[in-house]
């Protein structure tokens, strides 16, 4: 069959043109070399048939990485490892502000705040000068959902609410600079559209264009423990249950791999996988 004229069903369950471009783009941006990338895409191609799912194929991509470099199939999965920061979504508040503090800003993550009319628990608080940024963290853990119109519209009345709390005070100390709104998933047109209306900031996994979440993430090299090959899934749940989020998290507070009964020999490769994924990105800088 021609890749050219295959139809693909998307996560969201629409049908799309196959491009073995897009998955040597993102093989290459794990930090794969070109030989291994033509060796998988190529292996992909012979494996193809009409109606495959984009899960399916991002499947078998990451198993043929994994067998070259476990370090860069873990970077490939990224996308998906977010996902499994879930289901509760304060994992991946704490990823974004944990982000932001990678550049230089104080933060401060689940803060009640005070409005004109209720209180509200802002999801994230960075400052970093006399820049201060309210920021609603939208966590989807299954794939092919948007945030819509109607999450800007929500978050901007929330925050209009608090505007008018620190406006009536003339409290300087208290006032906000900007609104952001970041999600692990995309934004509709509207949303976009909306929120550029109004002045509020968007982060989504690819918006905005070449300055989007995965961008910041690769970036600062600040990988969630969930990207890991070698942790199980009830491990990365035990991990997250205890704040540790981050791959450096881990290496600094490896004692939990003792309360989880890892053996000597597989926390060694458990803490090297941790350790060469925070400093992979320094090595392609």
């Amino acid at each position: 069959m021609n890749s050219t004229d295959l139809k693909i069903t998307t996560a969201s369950g629409e049908k799309a043109s196959f491009s073995l471009e897009k998955i040597g783009r993102s093989l290459k941006k794990s930090g794969a070399d070109e030989v291994s990338i033509r060796q998988i895409l190529h292996t992909i191609e012979s494996e193809l048939y009409e109606g495959i799912t984009t899960r399916e194929v991002y499947n078998r991509a990451f198993e043929l990485l994994k067998e070259k470099d476990s370090v860069l199939a873990s970077r490939y999965k990224l996308k998906k490892a977010i996902y499994e920061l879930g289901p509760t979504g304060y994992p991946f508040e704490k990823f974004v502000g944990a982000l932001l503090a990678h550049t230089g800003y104080k933060v401060e993550v689940g803060k009640v705040v005070q409005g004109i009319c209720v209180t509200h628990e802002v999801d994230v608080v960075a400052q970093k000068d006399k820049v201060k940024l309210f920021i609603e963290c939208k966590f989807h853990s299954e794939q092919g959902r948007y945030c819509n119109v109607k999450i800007p519209l929500y978050i901007h009345s929330r925050f209009r609410d608090i505007e008018n709390h620190y406006r009536a005070k003339h409290d300087p100390e208290e006032f906000f600079n900007e609104g952001w709104v970041v999600t692990n998933t995309r934004f509709t047109s509207d949303a976009v559209q909306y929120a550029k209306c109004i002045g509020l900031t968007l982060l989504g996994w690819d918006f905005p264009k070449g300055a989007g979440l995965k961008e910041r993430i690769d970036h600062a090299g600040l990988y969630p423990i969930t990207v890991s090959t070698l942790l199980s899934r009830r491990e990365k749940e035990f991990l997250l249950s205890r704040d540790v989020v981050l791959c450096q998290d881990l290496v600094k507070d490896k004692f939990f791999l003792d309360h989880l009964g890892v053996s000597e020999t597989r926390k060694k490769k458990i803490l090297k996988e941790m350790r060469m994924l925070c400093t992979v990105q320094k090595k392609d800088e």
